[in-house]
């Protein structure tokens, strides 16, 4: 099993335009079927260090996670990201 994990900053922080990229975020459910699970959160404590969204999710295999990043339906959100985003991290882990 591998877990996703990116971190998302926004070029705008306004609180309808994050929750415009959650919605985004979590149309993939169902969608991909790579994906076991899916969280998108957005961030409470809106500090100077803190990002402005979360993405989490879960698939099976390096197999299904190369997959997912090539599904049209992630393709989709990464063409809305990249207009919304300042920047993103990422990181990948075996659980």
């Amino acid at each position: 099993m591998i877990k996703h994990i990116v971190f998302f900053k926004l070029k705008d922080r306004a609180p309808e335009k994050v929750q415009e990229t959650v919605a985004v975020l979590r149309n993939m459910e169902g969608k991909i079927p790579q994906l076991l699970s899916i969280e998108v959160g957005a961030d409470i404590i809106r500090s100077e260090r803190s990002f402005d969204l979360a993405l989490v999710t879960v698939v099976a295999s390096l197999d299904d996670l190369q997959a997912y990043q090539v599904h049209p339906e992630h393709k989709k959100v990464i063409a809305h990201i990249n207009e919304v985003k300042e920047v993103s991290y990422a990181v990948d882990y075996e659980i």
